[in-house]
């Protein structure tokens, strides 16, 4: 798997992945720290508002500032990005409000919702073998998993020097360094090939991801592995120290356990995806997610809860991590970038409406009916996945086109021509604006 990382480019973008990735944990750290220092008893209300507003700002500012930064070069737009992320988290040290860490946490999320897409549909440019390209995805989802695990520890060793608002300062070090790695190689910046419409450019990798039957189908994966996720980051704690009366170690464990399993996910899914197909595999994981669910209904026991948390985590990392290799496959090069945005604002969307789910039939109905009702989601999920995404989805498809003159290159790109009709790798474009019809 590190064999990839002798390409110089990729090399420096991953580590500037991984630099800003520790950056951002420190911040995370602090700004719990700094809630608890402006509000109190009510720093939990504080937090939980900044985390609606990180996943507000997902969801609605990338599709937007996909169409805005289509026509940029892309490495002078991922380097601004990380400084002006740079310049924000300089700036909440000083915050003396909880208003204004709501207005600073919401233009920090916005310049990452920009940042993130752009950076994901980079990676596949540099790449372009997909065996490579898997591997990498398989690195990145390695490096959010030590992320969660390293950032807490890094904080709480740096915290019997420093005081907390200076672990902002490390954010800042993070996105710096990242903008230094990025700036020192080059990168393709694929563009449109006609001039589109602000309100087109918004809507394109909405609009093909959602006439994309595979990308429906990740859809449905991205909630139904959602509703796993939340439940342990949101009722962790409530489950460990609330019901079972256990110590905050005992909570550290059980993520951690859900990260090893995440992480071991990411180790083998490689291998895995050069036997099986991507479809097999994500709707397997996320079946094993609703399982996990239905069995927390039962789950009494802090020795029982261990195992059932990093089978959470390989089920989420398994659904999730190849969903790179179905956005490549999806879109043309220039469209990428939109179609990436797409996938993390829909994706955000659906934590969005299942971290309140989670928390809020927690507190309602209880545990257990909030592991079924979660295992409900996710069920329903699995079926609309396994319905939309048809089994057998291969890249070269026979299609029509009735009134596309002879003379047109477009029918140099195809094989087979019959007719009106040929077969080529399909995407969703101005030359093709539907799915073909099966059979």
């Amino acid at each position: 798997m590190l064999a990839i990382l002798a390409d110089r480019t990729y090399r420096h973008l991953f580590l500037a992945q991984i630099i800003a990735l520790v950056g951002t944990g420190l911040a995370t750290v602090a700004l719990g720290l700094l809630a608890f220092d402006l509000a109190g008893a009510d720093a939990g209300q504080v937090l939980g508002t900044a985390l609606a507003i990180k996943m507000v700002a997902y969801v609605g500012v990338a599709p937007v500032a996909a169409a805005v930064a289509e026509r940029l070069p892309r490495r002078a737009l991922l380097v601004s990005l990380d400084l002006v992320r740079a310049a924000i988290a300089l700036l909440l040290p000083f915050v003396t409000e909880v208003w204004q860490v709501y207005l600073l946490i919401f233009l920090l999320q916005s310049a990452s919702a920009a940042f993130t897409p752009t950076f994901q549909a980079t990676i596949p440019e540099v790449l372009t073998d997909e065996a490579a390209y898997t591997r990498a995805l398989s690195l990145s989802r390695l490096a959010y998993d030590l992320e969660s695990l390293v950032s807490p520890l890094l904080a709480a060793l740096l915290l019997t020097w420093i005081g907390f608002h200076d672990l902002f300062a490390g954010t800042v070090v993070g996105f710096l360094a990242s903008a230094a790695l990025v700036v020192s190689v080059r990168l393709p910046t694929p563009r449109p090939a006609v001039p589109r419409s602000i309100y087109d450019r918004t809507t394109r990798g909405l609009r093909i991801y959602l006439a994309t039957p595979r990308l429906r189908g990740l859809l449905a994966v991205s909630l139904g592995a959602a509703a796993g996720g939340a439940m342990v980051l949101v009722n962790t704690i409530v489950i460990v120290q609330g019901s079972l009366g256990l110590p905050q170690t005992a909570t550290a464990l059980a993520l951690a356990a859900y990260g090893g399993g995440s992480m071991l996910a990411a180790l083998a899914l490689p291998r895995l995806l050069e036997r099986r197909a991507d479809r097999e595999i994500m709707l397997v994981a996320v079946l094993l997610s609703v399982l996990c669910l239905l069995t927390g209904m039962l789950v009494r026991d802090y020795a029982l809860l261990l195992p059932l948390w990093f089978l959470l985590g390989v089920s989420y990392s398994a659904a999730q991590t190849p969903s790179g290799r179905l956005l490549r496959r999806s879109a043309r090069p220039e469209d990428r970038p939109a179609v990436f945005a797409a996938q993390f604002a829909l994706s955000h969307a659906c934590w969005l409406l299942t971290y309140p789910l989670a928390g809020w039939l927690g507190s309602v109905a209880g545990l257990p009916a909030t592991f079924g009702l979660l295992a409900l989601l996710a069920l329903a999920a699995t079926l609309a996945a396994r319905r939309v995404w048809p089994r057998q989805d291969p890249a070269m498809l026979a299609h029509d086109h009735p009134d596309l003159p002879d003379a047109d290159p477009h029918w140099h790109e195809g094989t087979d021509r019959q007719g009106r009709q040929h077969s080529h790798a399909y995407v969703i474009d101005g030359l093709h604006p539907a799915w073909p019809r099966r059979g």
